[in-house]
């Protein structure tokens, strides 16, 4: 699953919002907001669908030691 930290990122990559975030995956800004500062324990489906928001924008989601040292991350395709 795709962590809080990765959200954030993505999200500043592409210069997206939280509301247009949120907006693009059907969720809440504020159930966004509560996510990526991990107040929240969401859904699996709910990760899948920001997963989903992120990658048709391009995002490429990098799990721990997959090409990057120190932890998970994500880039651009």
């Amino acid at each position: 699953m795709i962590t809080p930290e990765q959200i954030r990122g993505a999200r500043a990559m592409l210069g997206l919002t939280q509301a247009e975030l949120a907006t693009l995956a059907g969720l809440s800004t504020t159930g966004l907001n509560n996510i990526e500062r991990g107040l929240a324990d969401p859904k699996a489906s709910t990760l899948r669908a920001i997963q989903a928001a992120l990658e048709a924008k391009s995002v490429v989601f990098l799990a721990d030691g997959q090409t990057v040292d120190g932890g998970p991350g994500v880039r651009l395709k």
